[in-house]
């Protein structure tokens, strides 16, 4: 008799420890799946940010190409101050808008990013002296941030380094590539543009 109530103790407890145990992995699991259902809103907020900071940079792109415009040199006088106006004004309301996504790197990463930015820095520096030069520079370093074949040479030196940077930073460093070619090619056809128009204006005048 005694050894059966000692028997019904132990299986009691038995079934006591057993129950806690599930009661703690069905926990653990809620945890899990909780983390989990954060890490989706976690990437798709990152996701949100990073495509509006994309697109402040396209709106502000698109203000200063639309005030070096053509268009804008060949109304009145009036008229484009108004419109400057307003762009600059755009332009304010566009830069208060401050969004930022920050990039988890590690050592290896941070040089590599410090190395490729110096280098695009140097190249910018020089854009004025020579156009045509530096316009080619950049061409080779986008080359190296893209899978495609380019029908332009590669700077395999900068492709190294992209390749160790994050990411997220190599993502960008391919757009600030894209966002200064275009802005060179308009600058090479304004110049342009002005410098014909000063050589016919001798003609105009019949000179």
């Amino acid at each position: 008799m005694a050894q059966a109530k000692i028997q019904a103790k132990m299986n009691e407890s038995s079934g006591s420890k057993f129950s806690r145990t599930l009661s703690m992995a069905d926990r653990s699991g809620r945890l899990l799946e909780t983390l989990d259902q954060l890490e989706m809103r976690v990437e798709t907020l990152r996701e949100t940010a990073s495509a509006m900071e994309q697109e402040r940079e396209c709106i502000l792109e698109m203000i200063q190409s639309l005030k070096n415009s053509q268009e804008m040199r060949n109304i009145c006088d009036g008229e484009r101050e108004e419109l400057t106006l307003t762009a600059e004004r755009l332009m304010g309301r566009t830069l208060a808008v401050e969004v930022c996504v920050g990039t988890i790197r590690n050592s290896q990463q941070e040089e590599a990013l410090r190395k490729a930015t110096s280098i695009i820095n140097e190249i910018v520096k020089k854009l004025l002296d020579d156009m045509e030069g530096g316009r080619q520079r950049l061409q080779a370093l986008h080359a190296a941030c893209v899978t495609e074949a380019p029908p332009v040479p590669i700077d395999q030196k900068f492709q190294a380094l992209v390749i160790g940077c994050a990411l997220e930073d190599q993502k960008k460093i391919k757009r600030r590539l894209e966002m200064l070619l275009r802005n060179t090619e308009n600058a090479e056809n304004t110049i342009k543009l002005m410098d014909n128009i000063k050589l016919d204006e001798p003609r105009a005048n019949g000179i």
